[in-house]
């Protein structure tokens, strides 16, 4: 897929910015990434709060890959589209919702850690001393 057929895809759910991230690209809804399309397949965002249990049921997975050195690794941020959106607009918007409540969920915590980290007399980095 090229940019224009991520931006198009996502289309009846919302208007997105696709941006380029690893090897495809990643959407974006102002600074949040709710989605990837990568290796030739569609992975949505996901946190504690969002739906797994419903995405394992509608036979999806966590985003895993092999490294070189044939460790296998397993990231649970991102799961696959179920296969039901790819032809569905109901569908797409069902999963994309959550997936979008998830990534911005995750956006606000990274700005307050950013925010946190630039207050006068922080450096961000952790010693280990007590203070």
């Amino acid at each position: 897929m090229v940019r224009e057929d991520v931006e198009d895809f996502f289309a009846p759910f919302a208007r997105i910015r696709a941006r380029r991230m690893f090897s495809g690209y990643g959407a974006y809804i102002d600074d949040a990434c709710f989605a990837l399309v990568i290796r030739g397949a569609i992975w949505i965002k996901t946190d504690e709060e969002s739906e797994r249990g419903a995405l394992t049921a509608a036979g999806s997975e966590p985003f895993n890959y092999t490294r070189p050195d044939g460790r296998h690794v397993v990231m649970s941020a991102f799961w696959r589209l179920p296969d039901a959106a790819l032809d569905d607009e109901d569908a797409l918007r069902r999963w994309c919702a959550p997936a979008l409540a998830a990534a911005q969920r995750t956006a606000a915590e990274k700005a307050r850690k950013a925010t946190k980290a630039a207050l006068p007399g922080r450096t961000g980095k952790k010693t280990g001393k007590a203070r």
